[in-house]
């Protein structure tokens, strides 16, 4: 894969499950069990749920129809947290997981803070999360657009059927990370939408989120920690807006 960062289109992504056996979570057992246990005392509560990581990610541009190909595998959320903060020692694995990026219809795009109990606390997203075993069809396929509904749903309380969803798919590649970025334009104003969704937060006993911003330009991205991947295709987008190449 391309090194940090890189964006493609794609207009389809054909994911399905396999069977592997992740040399790190066997070989790490016990650091990826020490290390659990700190962060479950940090943040009581953090599930150690089953989770889905790729073992192969391959872009098919050269006919009609652009594909992105990946294969997961079925791993620990504790496994995953520790290949992610001892430095993604395992570059054979990629974290690959959708994310709705939700623009309202003066330009302005949606971010969600993390709450104090994520695992990224503090951290600003697009609404996304780890696909896991409800995103795996009896087919074996793994439906990365149905995790990123589920997640918008949950975290914001918006419903995707609610806006204009894009043909295609942004990748964008940074590292170990793969986001599958699908835009899902909104006909309403930031501010009708940010009281929407606040509403929608205050009424929960333990929302995912603890609030939401919105962003209208590249200098409103300078001004907020985002991590690489997000900066990339925000700024993309803008660029994209501003009449610029995507």
């Amino acid at each position: 894969m391309k090194s940090r960062c890189d964006i493609i289109q794609v207009d389809r992504l054909d994911c399905r499950i396999t069977k592997y056996d992740w040399a790190f979570e066997k070989d790490r057992a016990q650091d990826i069990l020490d290390h659990w246990r700190i962060c479950s005392q940090r943040s009581p509560s953090l599930y150690d749920g089953r989770i889905l990581l790729a073992q192969r990610i391959e872009a098919d541009l050269s006919d009609a129809e652009r594909v992105l190909r990946v294969d997961f595998f079925e791993t620990s959320f504790s496994a995953f947290m520790a290949w992610r903060d001892f430095g993604w020692p395992d570059q054979t694995v990629f974290n690959c997981f959708s994310q709705a990026a939700v623009c309202t219809h003066e330009g302005a795009f949606l971010l969600g803070q993390m709450g104090l109990d994520h695992s990224n606390a503090g951290a600003f997203y697009f609404p996304c999360g780890n696909p896991d075993l409800s995103d795996v069809r009896p087919s074996g396929r793994v439906d990365l657009r149905a995790s990123l509904i589920r997640e918008l749903r949950e975290e914001t309380g918006l419903e995707a059927s609610q806006a204009q969803e894009a043909r295609d798919w942004c990748i964008v590649f940074d590292g170990q990370r793969a986001a599958c970025i699908r835009r899902f334009d909104w006909p309403l104003a930031h501010e009708t939408l940010k009281k929407q969704i606040d509403a929608f937060l205050s009424a929960q006993s333990q929302p995912e989120l603890s609030g939401v911003v919105f962003l209208k330009d590249t200098a409103a991205v300078a001004e907020i920690a985002l991590p690489p991947f997000m900066k990339f295709y925000l700024d993309a987008a803008f660029k994209s807006a501003a009449g610029m190449n995507f």
